[in-house]
């Protein structure tokens, strides 16, 4: 009897494994997620889309979170203020140079609308803690506001803060010198100078007192409000549930050959489910993966190193450096680069990577993807850093996984499945127009 060739006797290996049924997730359902009305919705879309919402009215949440890239930016780090055009085509402004890099990859947006978030943010410095008032923790602690209708809503509070995001630059604008000065809150805080601009178009003021009634009775537009108007539109645009693998969850639809042999290496040998568990591919707990720091790290004003430690920066334990949360896999393949600096480019070599974290981070070459930027902080400061590599070496926790290259080509194919066509494409889109009359990044 011949024997068969071992890459034959591989793949009989490989296909003969158990897909796991005690680690196969249950499929998302309609109760999975927040219910919002059609009104809020669009409202949510507009503001969405509204670079009103900026210190310098030039960047809108869609800027760094597009359709076009998978409600990324396809962009290891970004540039926010002070850059121009989309993408791996934007660029610095002659006319308002950008201060630094964003220091963490643009994070995709699917279903970011399920009522058991618990964490936001690449170090979690948004999530869920019963025992405070609101329900969430955050960078501000008690001096945070109420109203946030989710924890999501609460995440959109910040980035209009940020001056490297959307606020501007010190004295470039209201809403930066109120950053600046630490007025957050209040009549003359950044938050309410923002639903100050807002309320002052009566389109907006029409429509906001059309979705919430107690505006709708007088009461003023707070910036909560908008944030609960852009969490609407985000929940409801980028659900992502009617993927191939979702078929294969609700209906046990078979999978491909391929992408079903990665099915059995992903809840099984390949150890992925181990973290990437659920139906929405991930804990939404923090792990030490090795994955390579690029950009200035995420650091204060006044440091002069560019590390980026991860959750750490939030809890203060050591036990927690360079870790980072676990992302959802959701449309993974429209969401390149990869890794919390985007320091992976190609999904292959990515996968490659996490399966011997400690082995790709000593062997690792550049491949982000960064647009064009004269940086003060040199990009790759820390790629030939021993001491910091060491030290990003020694948080890992998770063993090595020896993957064939056939089982990585199987496991790509089985991620393959998790793209969903509908909800990368958003189900509003890209509205033809804003209330504030100013440009749409299309």
């Amino acid at each position: 009897m011949k024997l068969p060739s071992p890459a034959l006797a591989m793949l009989i290996s490989v296909m003969a494994a158990p897909v796991y049924a005690e680690n196969r997730p249950i499929p998302l359902q309609d109760s999975d997620f927040r219910a919002h009305s059609a009104a809020e919705t669009r409202l949510g879309q507009l503001l969405f889309w509204d670079a009103e919402l900026s210190g310098n009215r030039n960047i809108s949440c869609g800027t760094c979170h597009h359709p076009r890239f998978g409600t990324s930016d396809g962009v290891s780090l970004s540039l926010g203020e002070g850059g121009v055009g989309l993408g791996p085509a934007r660029k610095s402004d002659p006319e308002n140079l950008p201060e630094q890099r964003i220091p963490r990859n643009a994070p995709a947006l699917f279903n970011l609308g399920v009522l058991n978030l618990t964490t936001i943010f690449h170090d979690g410095r948004i999530e869920a803690d019963a025992t405070r008032a609101n329900g969430f923790r955050t960078p501000l602690e008690d001096e945070m506001v109420s109203g946030f209708a989710s924890l999501l809503s609460a995440q959109s509070m910040f980035p209009v803060l940020s001056p490297d995001e959307m606020a501007g630059h010190y004295s470039e604008n209201e809403i930066a010198k109120a950053v600046r000065t630490g007025q957050l809150t209040g009549p003359d805080g950044a938050w309410e100078r923002i639903a100050a601009r807002v309320a002052a178009i009566p389109e907006y003021q029409a429509q906001f007192a059309a979705v919430y009634p107690e505006i709708g009775q007088g009461r003023p537009i707070h910036f909560t409000d908008i944030s609960n108007a852009i969490a609407a539109f985000i929940s409801a645009e980028w659900r992502s549930d009617s993927a191939p693998f979702d078929a294969w969850l609700r209906d046990e639809a078979p999978l491909p050959p391929l992408a079903a042999d990665g099915a059995a290496l992903f809840y099984g040998k390949a150890q992925c489910s181990t973290c990437h568990s659920g139906p929405l591919l991930t804990d939404q707990g923090f792990h030490a993966m090795g994955s390579p720091q690029l950009g200035p790290g995420k650091t204060e004003r006044f440091e002069t190193n560019q590390r980026d430690i991860g959750r750490m920066r939030v809890t203060n334990r050591a036990e927690d450096a360079y870790a980072f949360r676990t992302p959802s896999l959701r449309n993974i393949t429209a969401t390149a680069p990869y890794g919390h600096a985007g320091g992976h480019s190609d999904l292959r070599a990515f996968v490659e990577y996490h399966a011997a974290p400690a082995q790709g981070l000593k062997t690792y070459q550049p491949q982000a993807i960064l647009a064009e930027f004269a940086a003060a902080k040199p990009d790759w400061a820390l790629a030939g850093d021993s001491a910091e590599t060491q030290a990003i070496t020694a948080a890992i926790r998770t063993p090595d996984v020896a993957l064939s290259a056939y089982e990585i080509t199987a496991i790509l194919a089985f991620l393959e499945t998790l793209t969903d066509p509908t909800a990368i494409a958003g189900r509003l889109g890209i509205p033809d127009r804003v209330p504030s009359g100013l440009p749409i990044d299309r």
